[in-house]
């Protein structure tokens, strides 16, 4: 053999090892690219699956859970209720009640109650404290809340307290707070 002719037969081997770089590395793109394809379709499989028909066991638990809780069975017009700010028609279960009534600037909402009778109500929401005119930012903080001291205002059943329990951060460092709201 001469010297020319042994570069030739060198090349060879690293066309191949070239080759065969390039073919793996598509197939690992090709995998790649449809495992991704599969992984993103996976909630709309998961979708299809809680859509599916169910045995009547499984719709009447589902049905149990998406139903609200339950409030004592009584005529709202017997129930008291809530004051906006001392005036007005009492609201029974209402949504927010305004807490500072001199600028708004403190609300109970997002109210969800848990019971609601006669001698008092329990539910949860959020504390929404607006920033005023200092500039600060608006706030909410979440918290329980609890109705108690029905009475007769004005020929209407109305509360006249509203208790604030902090469950998290407080806007003024007291868990409890306690608002007159006749």
């Amino acid at each position: 053999m001469n010297e020319e002719e042994s570069p030739m037969t060198d090349r060879a081997a690293p066309r191949w090892a070239t080759l065969r770089t390039v073919v793996a590395t598509l197939a690992v793109a090709a995998v790649l690219v449809c495992g991704g394809l599969w992984f993103s379709e996976a909630s709309e499989r998961t979708s299809t699956v809680s859509k599916a028909p169910k045995t009547a066991a499984a719709q009447k638990a589902r049905a149990a859970e998406d139903e609200p809780t339950e409030i004592e069975d009584s005529e709202p017009r017997q129930l008291p209720g809530v004051r906006e700010c001392g005036v007005g028609t009492p609201a029974v279960r209402p949504e927010s009640i305004i807490l500072n009534c001199s600028n708004a600037g403190m609300v109970a909402s997002g109210i969800k109650w848990v019971s609601y009778g006669a001698t008092g109500a329990e539910g949860s929401g959020v504390v929404q404290v607006s920033g005023g005119a200092n500039g600060a930012a608006s706030a909410s903080y979440p918290a329980k809340f609890r109705l108690y001291g029905a009475k007769n205002v004005d020929g209407k059943m109305a509360f006249t307290g509203l208790e604030v329990e902090y469950t998290g951060a407080t806007r003024v460092g007291d868990q409890t707070e306690i608002f007159s709201i006749a």
